[in-house]
């Protein structure tokens, strides 16, 4: 086998390898020859067919599995004999394979880049702590009971937090549009899932009521064709309903899993929880903090071939938060430039950190994989199932081991960098989107209160958004049931 490599461009490697015309012919007449043994043709016993006949017959669909085999085993000899790492599968191009000549192919693919690290000890990062307070535990207390609040219907009129229940047409110059309609629509009012107006138009509304709204859809409307126009909504209220929330007693601490203790020892799991969710926010922030200064410090050529199967894993998943519906979609319709970025960025942090693991000869510490393990356990109802699962799990076990050797090279990286710590809230630091947006409306609330009535900017209109809730690890219909005292800030 001859073998020559040269380099295009970057990471890529073109190969040119050649395999003996000999190696190719006897592989063909062995097989033939097996097949002249086994083979049944109308006219010939079996075994004594000619091997003219079994050559016309089967030889060309033979050579071309013979070619296929060789080239596929000649390429990984010659990766192995010129110690090449591959970056992905490889383009094949024969360029010979005439028959009784030597074959000649060319193999097209990228190398992994070398990586030369930086100094850990240069990278400086902030770490968020924060304390959960008796406050914090009254919120999350109360976000549990309106994650359970039931709805009475009452025969007085419309406030904000009420539900009504409506049917409503919207038309603009008089005609109707795709997507104004509705009908037996419940709507929380002040909960800005309408456009600019409308919730407010039903405030004092009572069950019976006919109300119109002339209102504006937003210049900044997601329906381009809507933006901007003005529109007239007949709403016909059919019912109002209050919101009622749970009472704090034994029959709702027993929904989340504690059925001793009372509400004393209701608040303490859940401040032990928001104490565990507290941890692993500060540690998650500050790693994302450290993995983003790596990348800024390390210069890293990413082969095409590992960014492009990372898009075909992140467009996956993308999918997968569609649910059921996303079933029968062409993947395709998600193009790749929408994850390319994304899909870059964790290509190059994986090759910085399987340096990291090189180098220092890392492999994921079993007692660290075993506690993250009872740590996930901790979370349902049969701990030793969910344990047991794992490790009976290659896939699931192989998932918590790179998570676990992950960990390992941060808690490396971070051992040598400049860490400060920041305090700020519970909040703050569990949901940081959220506390962001709770300030900037503090600080515009803060600014109209200063300025005269007649000054006062209307309030900023704001698209409906939904959240998607993320799905557990392993499947829903293996593992076994899960805690609902742990859930104490999400359902």
């Amino acid at each position: 086998m001859q073998v020559s490599i040269e380099t295009t461009t970057g990471l890529e490697r073109r190969m040119t390898i050649g395999v003996p015309a000999a190696e190719v012919e006897n592989a063909v007449a062995a097989r033939l020859n097996e097949a002249a043994r086994t083979v049944k043709i109308n006219g010939f016993r079996k075994g004594k067919i000619p091997h003219k006949v079994i050559k016309d017959r089967f030889g060309k669909g033979v050579r071309q599995e013979v070619l296929g085999e060789v080239m596929s085993r000649s390429y990984y000899a010659a990766i192995t004999e010129q110690k090449i790492k591959p970056a992905g599968q490889p383009k094949i191009e024969p360029t010979s394979m005439d028959e009784g000549k030597d074959i000649e192919f060319v193999a097209t693919f990228e190398v992994y880049p070398e990586v030369t690290l930086s100094d850990f000890t240069k990278v400086k990062a902030e770490k968020l702590v924060a304390e959960v307070t008796d406050k914090d535990i009254d919120t999350m207390i109360e976000n549990l009971r309106q994650q359970r609040q039931e709805w009475d219907e009452v025969k007085r009129q419309a406030k904000n937090d009420d539900m009504v229940n409506i049917d409503y047409e919207g038309t603009i110059d008089g005609e109707a549009f795709s997507g104004g309609t509705g009908s037996n629509t419940n709507l929380v009012l002040g909960s800005g899932r309408m456009i600019e107006g409308f919730e407010k138009g039903l405030l004092k509304s009572k069950a019976g009521d006919e109300v119109t709204l002339e209102l504006t859809f937003p210049e900044e409307y997601r329906n381009k064709e809507l933006a901007g126009k003005p529109v007239v909504f007949k709403v016909k209220v059919n019912s109002v309903s209050a919101p009622k929330l749970p009472e704090l007693n034994d029959e709702f601490f027993a929904a989340f899993g504690v059925n001793e203790g009372g509400e004393a020892g209701f608040r303490k799991e859940v401040a032990a929880n928001m104490e565990r969710e507290l941890k692993k926010a500060s540690k998650n922030r500050l790693k994302t903090n450290v993995m983003d200064v790596l990348l800024e410090q390390n210069e890293v050529d990413v082969p095409s071939a590992l960014v492009g199967s990372e898009i075909d894993v992140l467009r996956q998943q993308a999918l997968q938060q569609f649910g059921q519906g996303a079933q029968n979609l062409d993947p395709s319709l998600l193009p790749d430039e929408l994850f390319r970025e994304q899909a870059e960025k964790r290509v190059k942090l994986g090759l910085i950190l399987g340096e990291v693991i090189k180098q220092k000869g890392l492999r994921a510490d079993a007692a660290m994989v075993r506690e993250a393990i009872e740590d996930i356990a901790a979370t349902y109802e049969t701990p030793e199932e969910v344990v047991n699962y794992y490790y009976s799990n290659k896939e699931q076990l192989d998932t918590v081991e790179s998570a676990v050797l992950e960990d390992q090279v941060f808690d490396l990286i971070a051992e040598q960098a400049q860490i400060k710590e920041r305090k700020v809230s519970y909040q703050e630091l569990t949901n940081p989107k959220q506390a962001a947006e709770e300030k900037a409306d503090e600080g515009k609330a803060s600014k109209s209160a200063e300025k005269p009535a007649a000054a006062k900017k209307p309030a900023a209109k704001k698209p409906a958004a939904k959240k998607a809730a993320d799905a557990d690890a392993a499947p829903a219909d293996k593992k076994p049931a899960k805690k609902a005292a742990k859930k104490t800030d999400k359902e």
